[in-house]
């Protein structure tokens, strides 16, 4: 099970990434494709030693037919992957509030109800970046089968760059860290509501992600 969890996870932030950026950047933009290959790359450092991070049908298929992965696993690779990859086109779907061509926007509509349609894309952008940074931290710096690695500094970095692109403009700036939120407090560039919700984001994402880890990563046992 727990290589299912870790290609739903690597194959979620891959959808998502590309969802947000595309859909946040105007066309001809440079950017897009350096966040979409360096999510793809932290995850890769964050799972290849658990699942081995396909995050692809395709790849799945090309790696049973090389035999490193047994026919019996592959369909289950497949649906994690289809499931992450639906999961994180929900999630975008919600941050743009919009499902599809012509839709209506759902931040307009849930912004008329009793919970603000910003404060909730701002809380869901931080819980996202921060359970992403603190997976990739935990996989690439902590753990013996990576112990001694060089890549853990450029994985952790390109978690905040990637995730920065896609999740920084829902109303947070994108700081996945309760003290970067204290300190844009402070110079004038966040206000206290949105602190408290990075805050309490970030907190919780922390221990979402030490609870993956540890369902997921037994190879030091």
């Amino acid at each position: 099970m727990n290589k299912y969890i870790v290609e739903f996870i690597g194959t979620f932030f891959l959808i998502l990434t590309i969802v947000c950026v595309v859909n946040g950047n105007p066309a001809n933009n440079f950017l897009p494709p350096l966040a979409i290959g360096s999510i793809l790359m932290v995850m890769i450092y964050a799972g290849g030693h658990i699942s081995g991070a396909h995050y692809n049908p395709a790849v799945t298929v090309a790696v049973a037919m090389r035999g490193a992965c047994s026919w019996a696993e592959a369909p289950m690779y497949m649906v994690a992957q289809i499931l992450g990859g639906a999961a994180a086109a929900a999630v975008g779907s919600f941050l743009f509030g919009k499902f599809g061509a012509g839709a209506t926007d759902l931040g307009a509509t849930m912004a008329n109800g009793a919970v603000n349609s910003s404060v909730l894309k701002g809380f869901m952008a931080e819980l996202l970046g921060t359970f992403a940074l603190c997976y990739v931290v935990l996989n690439t710096a902590t753990t013996k089968s990576n112990s001694g690695n060089s890549h853990y500094g450029l994985a952790i970095g390109f978690t905040v760059l990637a995730c920065a692109y896609a999740l920084g403009g829902f109303g947070t700036g994108g700081c996945f860290n309760p003290a970067v939120a204290v300190g844009t407090l402070i110079n004038g560039l966040n206000t206290g509501m949105n602190v408290g919700i990075i805050v309490v984001a970030n907190l919780i994402a922390g221990a979402l992600a030490a609870l993956v880890f540890k369902a997921t990563y037994h190879l030091d046992d």
